[in-house]
């Protein structure tokens, strides 16, 4: 099926034990932010079965667009584990409407068939999916974290595309930036 992944969802009646969103950098391309926003996670909510899990990568973004991003998931499930992806290429999301049983190293590397654990080492650093996975599980970090790097930032929504104002971001100075993102 090749499909935009939020359309299908929004048309299909299917429920899932796991949604991955894997998106194009970068963050700031123009219609992006659909694929991080509280609307999108109501829509993923209404299609994960019990217990299931969303995957979500965030390509590299900056301290804006991280904190928009992490407020949308905090305020959409209430379980959520968030780690830096391996050469820091992002930030990797998991939530869920359930707990998150959290696995080790070790047992994450023996569910895996043999021909993800090829895929998952491919590209290295390690040789071993345990390492591998030992590099991911050590670098875990709150959804607080991400979001006190721009706290006065509201969520991601459909209407308040915040990753997609890059260049302003980037040019105007931050007391007008405040102004920008928080409603009045």
């Amino acid at each position: 099926m090749i499909d935009d992944g939020r359309r299908y969802l929004e048309r299909s009646r299917e429920q899932y034990d796991v949604i991955t969103i894997d998106p194009p950098p970068p963050v700031e391309a123009a219609g992006t932010s659909l694929l991080y926003s509280k609307q999108f996670y109501s829509v993923i909510n209404q299609r994960l079965t019990p217990g299931g899990i969303l995957q979500q990568w965030l390509p590299r973004g900056d301290a804006v667009v991280q904190a928009a991003v992490a407020r949308a998931v905090k305020e959409s499930f209430p379980y959520v584990r968030v780690f830096h992806s391996l050469n820091d290429r992002g930030l990797h999301f998991l939530a869920s409407n359930e707990a998150i049983v959290p696995r080790t190293a070790r047992e994450l590397a023996q569910r895996m068939p043999a021909k993800a654990a090829a895929d998952l080492i491919e590209w290295g650093p390690e040789l071993l999916p345990e390492r591998q996975f030992a590099i991911v599980l050590g670098r875990e970090l709150s959804l607080d974290q991400l979001i006190s790097g721009a706290p006065r930032v509201p969520a991601l929504q459909d209407d308040r595309p915040e990753n997609e104002y890059f260049i302003l971001r980037q040019s105007l100075p931050e007391p007008w930036l405040t102004r920008l993102a928080i409603p009045h």
